[in-house]
């Protein structure tokens, strides 16, 4: 088995660790998840479980929508 470097990060997070990587709270996650709107998941036994590259992939999604409509100051004002 090949040493991991120390800063690997794990491939799959608890919904604990996925709140603190998308700096929202559990209960936030726990809805989206209940509105089939939040990143994608699954059940691991009892455990709801994300992955890190799904995670990425939702943020980018929000990201990309976002900056079309975005961050702009309206009617050109800077």
């Amino acid at each position: 088995m090949p040493d991991l470097p120390a800063s690997h990060e794990p491939e799959m997070l608890t919904i604990t660790e996925a709140a603190e990587l998308l700096r929202a709270p559990v209960a936030t996650l726990r809805y989206w998840r209940h509105l089939g709107s939040g990143p994608r998941s699954f059940r691991l036994g009892r455990r709801v479980i994300y992955r890190r590259d799904d995670l990425r992939a939702w943020i980018d999604a929000h990201h990309d929508r976002q900056g079309a409509s975005g961050d702009r100051p309206a009617d050109g004002a800077a």
